[in-house]
């Protein structure tokens, strides 16, 4: 079974519509609302914009302290994300290339910040007093964050079931 040309451009187009979302919301962030300048601004008791600018991967891992680490890390993103979209693009069953393309498109908006601001812009904190259940995050990460999930679940609860053997010829001779 060959991968649909018709998930495939769904896959290409909700990519393209998670890049630009995050990319705008990005922008509002730094641009229109100053939220670099004024560092936090309280939405609702549980959740605030909150300034971070985010050196590493995921949860802060591999931090790039120098240039040349920062630009290892494009490397080692842009890497990953090809990788994305291959499979991507060779994928079958359209709720995996819908999942990727969440990946796909939080990951491309992730690259453009490091190599733009040599950071990722982050600015979403869900917190609860002083417990913050997670750090502080953008759109790009959940995004990154629900199609991997969604992946996951996919492949645990989605298994094929085993095929069913047919009845055999001592079955039909004793049933005759």
């Amino acid at each position: 079974m060959n991968p649909n040309p018709k998930f495939r451009l769904q896959g290409i187009m909700l990519a393209s519509l998670i890049f630009i979302a995050d990319q705008m919301v990005k922008f509002a962030m730094i641009g229109p609302l100053a939220l670099q300048s004024r560092r936090e601004i309280v939405i609702l008791p549980q959740f605030s914009l909150t300034w971070a600018e985010n050196r590493g991967v995921s949860m802060g891992f591999l931090e790039a302290g120098s240039d040349t680490q920062r630009w290892m890390l494009v490397g080692l993103t842009s890497a990953i994300a090809l990788i994305v979209a291959v499979w991507m693009w060779r994928e079958k069953l359209r709720g995996d290339v819908l999942a990727l393309a969440l990946v796909l498109g939080g990951a491309l908006g992730n690259i453009v910040d490091r190599i733009r601001y040599g950071y990722v812009v982050d600015y979403a904190d869900l917190h609860f007093g002083t417990f913050r259940p997670f750090y502080i995050f953008n759109l790009a990460d959940a995004c990154i964050t629900f199609g991997v999930l969604i992946l996951l679940a996919r492949a645990f609860l989605m298994r094929e079931k085993p095929i069913q053997e047919t009845a055999s010829s001592a079955d039909i001779s004793e049933s005759t």
